[in-house]
């Protein structure tokens, strides 16, 4: 059963020492799926990706973001392991390589929140460590 849920995406990202904070408020769509749960949002002006669709497949030890539309990207975030993404964005596309320290998934019907640590690359050089806590509410 698909429902409409309240999404807020907490990210910390750290590029040579400097850390940079972001909060997004959304509203999207929470469905049980394959092993765990899928969240669909569309981005906005305030992302810099607006005209694009986000689809988030959480399960106990992965997660994929997949992006259409405007920009075309998929992230696979899962522990223990390291994946080589494809990552569009308006300046080009990018190969860039996802290695995953943590994943925490409390996400129930009701709800709840995804936590998310890992590193970016691209060619083996370290771009990027990165936060990501995904809260999910029923909306009323």
């Amino acid at each position: 059963m698909k429902k409409e849920v309240s999404i807020t995406i907490d990210s910390t990202q750290i590029v040579d020492g400097e850390s940079d904070k972001t909060e997004l408020f959304t509203v999207g769509t929470m469905e049980l799926c394959d092993n765990g749960y899928r969240l669909c949002y569309d981005e906005s002006g305030a992302t810099g990706f607006e005209g694009s669709h986000v689809a988030v497949r959480v399960t106990a030890d992965s997660v994929v973001v997949e992006r259409t539309g405007k920009a075309v990207s998929t992230l696979i975030i899962e522990r223990g392991k390291k994946h080589h993404c494809h990552y569009g964005t308006e300046f080009g596309d990018f190969l860039i390589g996802v290695n995953t320290d943590e994943v925490r998934n409390d996400l129930s019907e009701k709800g709840g929140e995804v936590y998310l640590k890992y590193t970016l690359d691209i060619n083996s050089s370290l771009m990027s460590e990165n936060e990501m806590k995904i809260k999910v509410k029923e909306k009323n």
